[in-house]
């Protein structure tokens, strides 16, 4: 299960170790090839497994093309996807695209979450945790006990 939030630092090729216990969890889930993509509501990046990717993948590819947010859905999440591979030292490339969509710069967070990560530019991390949370919930979400 992929927890909590860590600070890490990209260098000027883009290329950032993964934090050694994500690390180590990436690995003996799928060898360390990932996949990183935009998300589609948030000015961040999404880290899934290559597993966990390929498991989703087919769902998005049945949303409408007829559907204006459905087709921006899939522009987004499937045409930014890039597999990725973590070489001996647990670093991943991310690519210009991708840093430049989600405005990355040198002070990153990776955020767990469970099945999955998110990648942050810091400053846009501490404006989000600034953000008041709305309290008029959905019905999804009032079931939750946390």
């Amino acid at each position: 299960m992929l927890t909590g939030s860590h600070s890490i630092n990209m260098d000027a090729k883009g290329r950032m170790a993964i934090p050694t216990r994500i690390r180590e969890s990436f690995v003996a889930s799928c060898e360390g090839r990932l996949v990183l993509t935009a998300h589609t509501q948030q000015r961040c990046l999404l880290v899934y497994s290559e597993p966990d990717w390929l498991e989703r993948l087919p769902k998005i590819q049945q949303l409408p093309d007829t559907n204006d947010a459905a087709s921006r859905i899939k522009r987004l999440w499937i045409g930014y996807a890039t597999p990725l591979e973590m070489d001996g030292n647990g670093r991943i490339l991310v690519p210009p695209t991708l840093r430049s969509y989600a405005r990355l710069d040198k002070k990153l967070m990776l955020v767990g979450l469970g099945d999955k990560m998110e990648l942050w530019s810091e400053d846009s991390w501490l404006e989000l945790l600034e953000q008041p949370v709305d309290t008029d919930l959905s019905p999804e979400l009032q079931s939750l006990t946390l």
